[in-house]
């Protein structure tokens, strides 16, 4: 019997069976689903954030401090004259009420900032102009707002000199950045940038703890960052653990290690049901031997050898776990289909189906080893005896 009669013949008994094997690969659908599933979603989740990590450039270092000893401007203009080191800013991120005209802007981010901050994270001025050193200087109650705070409140019009409402104080607005949508988990559309010395009016502490560094190249990146951590240690004398200093390439890869943990714990988890899938497999191919113990006899009376049977029952256990395994991965693709529709990233990359497809096909021969060679030992005159 050639490869196709015996693949044509393992799916006339799976069909012949249809409420048993749907059960039987259950299992496998469930694990498939699963890893394709959960494994698209964290490659996703990952993907997003490295995108926004890399969109910053490789230049620009992320400071922060978790030290009683915090840095204020003067620290900001010493670190921006540090070696490879071209501009530094703080960021200070407000918490304040929003409005014009009486209607209110919910989902506003409001930073306060200084003058190389938005040079500094890649945002480009659409119409007016950036916050000055001067407004920083003099605690100007100016603002730069996002592309979607302009078109909701002022429509078509510049507003570019008109002012804005925060916390019921009139703050004028001097610039608009053009429409780059999120960024770093911000919406750059939604957003309100103000001199960082202005938010002494909303009642907040100018005191930094965050801060963004930009070298003088990508290049200078990794000596940048080692100049500021040794002006925070030596001249502000910080201790080492309480500061972090890291370039975008530093977190990228630590992204990169998240995301291959969470994928080797959420494959792990999702391996279990697998694991069931196949004891299921071949508890059912075994029930399939002791049903058809006669028609083995039959077989081998008429010179079927038992390489011939033990193919036979070995090809339909991985028929039977290749259909579940292509099942269980369009049933992971909708699914993922489906969360992307709901905002969330779904990433699950051919590899991941690849693997799929072979972890499936493997099930089937692993776990059909068994049942097949039982089938293959029967003794032809007992066989026939059977009942």
């Amino acid at each position: 019997m050639n490869l196709s009669m015996t693949i044509r013949l393992a799916w006339k008994n799976i069909l012949g069976n249809r409420l048993r094997s749907a059960l039987t690969i259950l299992g496998l659908v469930i694990g498939i689903a699963s890893v394709i599933l959960l494994v698209g979603l964290v490659n996703g989740a990952a993907q997003s954030v490295n995108d926004e990590i890399a969109s910053m450039g490789a230049d620009v270092i992320t400071v922060e401090i978790y030290d009683e000893t915090t840095l204020d401007l003067d620290d900001m203009d010493a670190m921006s004259k540090l070696n490879s080191v071209r501009d530094a800013s703080p960021e200070l991120m407000l918490d304040a009420a929003l409005s014009k005209g009486g209607e209110k802007s919910s989902g506003t981010t409001l930073i306060g900032a200084g003058e190389s901050y938005i040079d500094i994270m890649g945002y480009e001025i659409g119409s007016g102009r950036n916050i000055s050193r001067i407004d920083v200087g003099n605690s100007t109650k100016a603002v730069v707002i996002g592309s979607g705070i302009a078109r909701r409140f002022w429509k078509q019009k510049d507003p570019c000199g008109d002012t804005i409402k925060i916390e019921g104080d009139d703050y004028t607005v001097i610039g608009v950045l053009q429409s780059a949508g999120s960024a770093m988990g911000n919406n750059v559309d939604e957003m309100v940038i103000m001199p960082i010395t202005a938010a002494k009016y909303l009642g907040e502490s100018i005191e930094i703890t965050f801060a963004y560094v930009r070298a003088d190249t990508e290049e200078d990146a990794d000596a940048a960052c080692t100049s500021v951590r040794d002006y925070l240690t030596n001249t502000k004398h910080m201790d080492p653990d309480s500061c972090i200093v890291v370039t975008q390439k530093m977190m990228l890869k630590t992204m990169e290690e998240i995301n291959r943990t969470m994928s080797l714990l959420l494959g792990g988890i999702a391996s279990i049901s697998l694991l069931v899938g196949g004891i299921g497999v071949m508890n059912v191919m075994l029930v399939s031997v002791t049903e058809r113990t006669r028609e083995i006899g039959i077989r081998k009376s008429l010179g079927a050898r038992r390489k011939d049977i033990m193919y036979q029952f070995l090809i339909e256990s991985v028929v039977l776990s290749a259909f579940g395994g292509i099942v269980g991965i369009l049933l992971g693709l909708v699914l993922g289909r489906i969360a992307s529709l709901t905002g969330m990233m779904f990433a699950p990359g051919i590899g991941m189906i690849m693997l799929a497809v072979g972890v499936s096909v493997a099930v089937g021969i692993i776990f059909g080893i068994l049942p097949s060679y039982r089938a293959a030992c029967l003794k032809p005159v007992e066989a026939l005896r059977y009942e």
